[in-house]
């Protein structure tokens, strides 16, 4: 599912100024559909940070989005650092600190743990401190649209100014009584939190929000006034959501249960395998520490076959408050809305049949009973 490569002629042709200054960092790069287990990979020593890492480049993420997974030893910690593209950070294991400087120089500090959840501001120097165990982070980024944009590694990493709008130094920024729901409204007709820090997202409170499946709960969240920003989703055991497509760019992290997810290039029909295109579909096997990312106009379903509720953490672009135009552009006929209606969401009456026999079949293997409801007939 995923591969490794430090040869940039795996990009196809000419890298893009973001590839070809990951490749100069001289760390692993991954590519593929999707990781299996974010421990897996081979680390090499980043100088940047100054610490253990290996860069991603998953096909669905386009030159849009970033990602990275970072490990320090017990008691390490990463070099000091500022850059000009967003950073949004899950803690995957350990416990630690981060320290960073608001606009007057005035240090800042936090403590986070497994299952954390807090962006850097924009353009805010910063580190990473490991308490008393490993510490291993995944860090999303918006670094391939700012470098391919100005492909200036001086100007990225060394410009001083300071994105006070963002973050002006104030004590409570990481505070938890800094998510506030928003009300209804945004792309999934969910609730919007405003947050700067979840201090655990596997105990985080999610809304119902049905429309993708029974028993879904799924809330949209707006961190550190970024651009990229993200949403947590959850369903029941026994059950699957509906598939939809997007614009490309968005990263799947897995949190809680196993199962599996399929995708496929929304070309082959909303029924490839009764079209004759099961070579087309691709699938992700999954647990706690799995990332994937479907490519742009791919069809992609999930499937909990495990014997808990399955949590995901979806990293994205796509501000409420500040719409990125290329995701609006890519989304606007509306991945809520069934493709019966001119959307790009399957419903279960218009899905391939193979699709819940297999995951029968996936269920009976896992000792797992079936929880969904009956396919309504087919208008």
């Amino acid at each position: 599912m995923a591969q490794q490569s430090k040869d940039p002629s795996a990009w196809g042709s000419t890298p893009t100024p973001y590839e070809a200054w990951a490749r100069r960092q001289g760390v692993p790069i991954i590519q593929g559909y999707g990781h299996t287990d974010l421990a897996d990979p081979e680390f090499g020593y980043w100088d940047r940070i100054g610490a253990e890492a290996y860069f991603s480049t998953m096909k669905g993420m386009e030159g849009i989005t970033g990602m990275y997974v970072v490990k320090l030893p017990a008691g390490g910690s990463t070099k000091r650092e500022r850059h000009l593209y967003e950073k949004v950070i899950y803690v995957l294991e350990g416990s630690g600190t981060t320290t960073l400087e608001d606009p007057n120089g005035k240090e800042h500090q936090f403590e986070w743990h497994q299952g954390s959840l807090f962006a850097i501001p924009l353009n805010a120097p910063h580190k990473l401190y490991a308490m008393g165990e490993q510490v291993r982070y995944v860090a999303f980024t918006t670094a391939p649209l700012v470098f391919d944009l100005f492909y200036n590694e001086e100007f990225i990493y060394n410009t001083p100014f300071s994105f006070s709008e963002r973050f002006a130094g104030e004590e409570s920024y990481f505070s938890l009584d800094q998510r506030k729901p928003r009300g209804e409204g945004g792309e999934y007709e969910s609730y919007l939190w405003e947050t700067n820090f979840i201090p655990d997202v596997r105990t985080a409170q999610i809304d119902p929000s049905e429309r993708k499946g029974p028993g879904l709960l799924l809330t949209q969240f707006e961190i550190a006034s970024n651009s990229l920003i993200g949403h947590l989703a959850e369903w029941p055991v026994g059950r699957y959501v509906k598939a939809h497509h997007h614009g490309g760019g968005a990263i799947l992290l897995i949190i809680k249960s196993e199962g599996y997810s399929l995708m496929w290039p929304n070309d082959l029909g909303e029924r490839p395998y009764e079209n004759g295109n099961a070579d087309g579909v691709v699938r992700i096997d999954w647990k706690p520490g799995s990332a994937f990312s479907p490519p742009t106009g791919w069809y992609h379903q999930h499937f909990n076959t495990g014997p808990q509720r399955a949590l995901q953490l979806a990293l994205r672009n796509g501000s409420a408050k500040f719409p990125f135009g290329v995701r609006r552009s890519q989304t606007k006929a509306g991945v809520m809305t069934s493709t019966a209606e001119g959307g790009t969401m399957i419903d279960f009456e218009r899905e391939d049949p193979q699709i819940r026999q297999d995951y029968l079949n996936a269920l009976a293997k896992n000792g797992v009973t079936l929880d969904m409801p009956p396919i309504p007939a087919r208008v």
